[in-house]
């Protein structure tokens, strides 16, 4: 069984090319979908049927798993189970017609213009890693790329001439993001200055490196985050995705259309980027009521 799955690994990764993350998420769900079947059913992974399944996406919900988290699930069993009938190992995929369960509409925790400042405003750039903390804070938020795509970018990536980052450089769907004046001033600094003179390696390309002189790891990242939050006064769930909702928010608050910032975020289906409208017309509402209610 192990074997399927190692076969199924390498067309995700060599066929479909999709990315580090999506490879290990698919295998992850899978690997845990046959343990089930291991303690709960007495079938292996080839030999499901539409009821097991069924039964598992219960077990989740039971099990006090999210909606996208199940829906997740079942994508990547889909997906399983489509390469098992493309290629003759089975004849009828388990998965079809199967409906992965209705999510809610959550409408993110945005920031104030005012509240992004003051936590951009936290670090202190005359250290290596105020200087490399308040150059993350300042391109994730002039950027709006995911925290994933951060921790990945190298110093090629990075083209302050055009003002802009490459982004998923050796894939196929390649974006360019601009990155603006502020960001870019604060980049060339940690650059310039702090960068170089941390690293134990100089063929190292990673952009953002911790006191190793490695790579700086999304978990390092959490710790940033958490570290400047902690010291505002901001009543707010301030997650590492936080500063790219605002970002989206706050762009199209000022006249960005739908489309371009799906474009910039990357998202591959519109609607993914039409939650920010509702935190829009959320806030929006929120203030009528606050100028109208004679007791809000």
């Amino acid at each position: 069984m192990h074997n399927i799955i190692e076969q199924f690994l390498n067309y995700i990764k060599n066929e479909r090319e999709l990315s580090r993350n999506t490879q290990e998420s698919y295998i992850r769900d899978l690997k845990q979908f046959n343990n089930y079947l291991s303690n709960y059913s007495s079938v292996d992974l080839v030999n499901v049927n539409k009821t097991i399944i069924i039964t598992y996406l219960v077990y989740l919900q039971r099990d006090g798993k999210s909606a996208s988290t199940i829906s997740r699930k079942l994508a990547s069993l889909r997906s399983f189970y489509q390469y098992l009938l493309n290629n003759g190992i089975i004849d009828i995929d388990p998965t079809h017609n199967l409906q992965a369960p209705k999510q809610e509409r959550k409408v993110p925790d945005i920031l104030t213009p005012k509240e992004v400042n003051i936590i951009l405003a936290q670090p202190i750039p005359n250290s290596f890693k105020g200087s490399r903390d308040k150059a993350i804070l300042e391109l994730l938020y002039a950027t709006g790329i995911k925290v994933s795509e951060l921790v990945l970018l190298d110093i090629d990536n990075i083209n302050f001439e055009l003002s802009n980052v490459t982004l998923d450089k050796k894939a196929n769907n390649t974006r360019m993001v601009p990155m603006g004046r502020t960001a870019s001033t604060y980049l060339k600094k940690y650059i310039n200055e702090y960068r170089m003179e941390t690293l134990k390696d100089t063929e190292e390309r990673a952009l953002f490196i911790n006191y190793q002189g490695k790579r700086l790891t999304r978990q390092g990242f959490w710790k940033i985050i958490r570290y400047y939050t902690r010291k505002t006064n901001i009543n707010k769930k301030i997650t590492p995705n936080t500063l790219r909702d605002s970002f989206a928010v706050h762009i199209l608050q000022n006249g960005a259309d739908l489309k371009s910032v799906q474009k910039i975020l990357g998202h591959s289906d519109i609607s993914t980027t039409q939650k920010y409208f509702f935190a829009i017309n959320d806030e929006k509402l929120k203030e009528v009521y606050d100028k109208a209610h004679p007791r809000a």
